[in-house]
């Protein structure tokens, strides 16, 4: 037992579900099912029914999700088998993009909505004097009429 908890405690600090860490998870979830269990018939409360089916949904979910990554793994190892067997010559994987070309230039995103123009634009350039003295002035005759309305 003492070896199980050492196990345990050093399993924690180990990146991934090690097979100690599972044992206690699925010990842990089947002592809390089997409070649940005496709860619900010493109190015939449908909180403990409720409680015992979110219980066990998370108890097989956790289940499921370490066999997820153990499958995961189990194709990462293959991976690298195979490019240790390969040689270091050879790479049998590779990554690239590739660019499909449509030849059609105007063919764009369905998705973007073209917008009118509302309005006249001004060409402050063209008045005289320099654009940041021009913006400068308008701004201040901005405000200027803002706190006469006041």
């Amino acid at each position: 037992m003492a070896s199980f908890l050492t196990e345990l405690f050093q399993s924690i600090f180990t990146p991934g579900p090690t097979p100690t860490l599972l044992v206690a998870t699925n010990v842990a979830f089947a002592c809390l099912q089997a409070v649940l269990l005496l709860l619900l018939i010493g109190t015939y409360s449908i909180h403990f029914a409720i409680l015992s089916f979110l219980s066990a949904g998370l108890w097989w979910a956790i289940n499921w999700f370490v066999s997820e990554l153990k499958a995961a793994q189990a194709v990462e190892d293959e991976k690298k088998r195979r490019l240790e067997e390969s040689g270091p010559g050879e790479e049998t994987e590779t990554e690239a993009e590739t660019v499909v070309d449509t030849g059609d230039p105007t063919l764009g995103s369905k998705e973007i909505e073209v917008v009118e123009q509302r309005g006249e634009l001004k060409d402050r350039g063209r008045s005289g004097g320099n654009k940041s003295e021009i913006s400068t002035e308008d701004e201040w005759e901005r405000v200027s009429e803002n706190e006469k309305d006041k």
